[in-house]
């Protein structure tokens, strides 16, 4: 386990760069956090395993252009995330040199790394889905919180569509893919086999093997596709969540503020 003092002072070099809006912990508590909505790591706290270090993340807003960032610092193995997926949209080139210019001045210890969209787990589409429906800088700094609520459920409501659809392609996969594959061999076998004495048995046997191949990984990407298309819903449903935890947070820090001050 982190020392908690480190990952606090990590945080605090941080307040320098720009306004921190949000906090994700996972395994880890801070001291002192500051006055933000904190809320657990989602994509890691659902995972089954737990051979991941440690972490926290932050959602920071650049002081110089307003851009916003996500830094994930990880104590235990000296890392910095930067997380250019859940920001897609929101921060400048420039913006986004600046981040790493101030992160390798201030935690030299660290090694910085950048994490971009990876297309296996289709996060690009993932970011182009949600900010369709809200942009992160709404959920993070607009003040109508009614008007972000609403729009948070289309969210949610886009994401249990996707997960149905994706229920479809799993299910026409698993039930096509076998019976698809022996028909298609056997009817490339048959027709096949009707040439041997016209083009000869080792031509006959090297197009079989193509053929059943070329089914066989179609059948596949297919089944890759509809995996894809599941983990997609799942990670929009998630980021979904994490939104309202956000707003919920903020509703809640906003109603001590007016507490505290009657």
């Amino acid at each position: 386990m982190p020392d908690p003092t480190e990952a606090q002072r990590l945080l605090d070099v941080l307040a320098d760069f720009g306004a921190i809006l949000a906090i994700k912990l996972y395994r880890l508590t801070l001291p002192a956090p500051p006055n933000v909505p904190t809320l657990p790591c989602l994509d890691h706290e659902a995972s089954l395993h737990e051979g991941i270090a440690p972490h926290f993340s932050v959602y920071v807003q650049d002081r110089t252009a307003g851009d916003l960032h996500e830094l994930v610092f990880i104590p235990a193995k000296r890392r910095i995330e930067v997380d250019t997926v859940s920001t897609w949209g929101e921060c400048s080139p420039q913006s986004h040199r600046r981040a790493l210019e101030m992160l390798a001045a201030w935690y030299p210890d660290y090694r910085v790394k950048v994490t971009g969209p990876s297309w296996l787990r289709g996060e690009r589409r993932v970011a182009v889905a949600c900010r369709a429906q809200i942009p992160l800088r709404d959920v993070l700094l607009a003040r109508d919180l009614a008007v972000i609520t609403r729009r948070i459920e289309r969210l949610r409501a886009i994401a249990s569509l996707m997960e149905k659809q994706s229920r479809v392609a799993s299910w026409g996969v698993r039930t096509v893919m076998s019976s698809a594959l022996a028909v298609a061999g056997v009817g490339v076998y048959a027709v096949l086999g009707s040439l041997a004495a016209r083009i000869g048995e080792a031509r006959v046997a090297a197009l079989r093997y193509w053929l059943i191949a070329v089914i066989g990984g179609t059948l596949l990407y297919y089944g890759l596709k509809a995996v894809q298309l599941t983990e997609i819903s799942n990670r929009v449903w998630k980021r979904a969540i994490e939104y309202g935890l956000i707003v919920s947070e903020r509703q809640r820090l906003a109603s001590n503020t007016i507490t505290e001050q009657r």
